[in-house]
């Protein structure tokens, strides 16, 4: 069996499997794909005829055109559990570093301002509130962190109740949308991107939010509007931005955002420490075996597919 990985990865050993990449000449006749974050669309699944199991790197499977994968009977799967520990650190990074206004104060200094601490608008993050929209695996390791440093957490998501709650070592409140924005100091994303989030932080949104908010995303560029991100940031609506996702990604260097010193973005890298890149592609990589294997993946994305010798383990 064929195993193709689109970056350079390190020596895995995969007992008769051949693993190969990341040339795309080295694509066709693949049994399984492990990718990133680029489409894969119908097209694509077609230049590789036979091809049986697309395995993410990651949570988010937005660029996979599921219905043309199950179409094809191609099984899509992630790494839940893969980038959790690197994103939320990430997120907590950039929530004090944009908290403490850390671009700001270093830009005061090189430009030798002077009255470093009286132009020190910096925020104590004990006894704020943070707010968390969606509650999944990475922004409950965001919530414990936070509340190890005395913040109050806060969140929003439609598909966690209360009782799902009642041994969360974080003990997050289940807010409102409209609440969340209201009462929240730092408001950081961990929304997937879906028809129903795409753009959703917009003009209004923000003005909605608390006056001065500190805000971070590190779930997908395409939950905010951009260009009124910049003017919340204009009007101190926003006081200070800290962003790991973009649209597009990444940003042009002349783009405003990077301009800002009280913006910091990085290019999507949260969950590629190291460690993190390790963990995902063992993951993935356990998925195509276990697809190879005629067994059902325990990460299946596209639940309605169905093939034969699969039995009726629930995913």
């Amino acid at each position: 069996m064929k195993i193709w990985i689109d970056r350079p990865f390190p020596e895995v050993d995969l007992g008769d499997h051949d693993v190969v990449g990341p040339s795309e000449d080295d694509m066709y006749g693949a049994d399984a794909v492990v990718v990133g974050g680029a489409t894969w669309d119908g097209p694509m699944m077609d230049r590789i005829p036979g091809l049986r199991v697309i395995a993410r790197t990651g949570i988010g499977v937005d660029a996979v055109d599921l219905a043309a994968a199950t179409e094809r009977g191609i099984a899509v799967t992630n790494t839940p559990e893969g980038p959790t520990v690197s994103t939320a650190e990430h997120a907590i990074a950039l929530m004090f570093a944009v908290g403490k206004e850390l671009p700001r104060q270093q830009s005061r200094l090189r430009k030798a301002t002077g009255d470093y601490a009286m132009l020190n608008t910096a925020i104590e993050f004990d006894g704020l509130t943070l707010g968390l929209l969606a509650y999944g695996r990475i922004a409950r390791r965001v919530a414990r962190i936070a509340s190890a440093v005395g913040m109050r957490v806060i969140t929003h998501d439609p598909f966690v109740f209360a009782d799902d709650l009642a041994d969360d070592p974080a003990s997050p409140e289940l807010v409102e949308f409209e609440e969340l924005l209201a009462q929240s100091d730092i408001l950081s994303l961990h929304a997937p991107l879906a028809a129903d989030t795409a753009g959703l932080f917009d003009a209004e949104t923000f003005s909605k939010c608390k006056h001065g908010v500190v805000f971070v995303n590190a779930s997908r560029g395409g939950l905010v509007d951009h260009d009124a991100l910049l003017e919340a940031l204009h009007t101190g609506q926003v006081s200070n931005a800290g962003l790991d996702v973009t649209d597009p990604e990444p940003l042009p260097p002349d783009h405003p955002l990077l301009s800002r010193d009280d913006v910091i973005v990085t290019p999507h890298t949260a969950s590629s420490t190291t460690v993190g890149r390790r963990r995902m592609l063992d993951m993935a990589l356990d998925q195509v075996t276990q697809v190879l294997a005629g067994d059902r993946p325990t990460h299946l994305v596209n639940a309605e597919l169905l093939q034969p010798a699969w039995n009726d383990i629930e995913a």
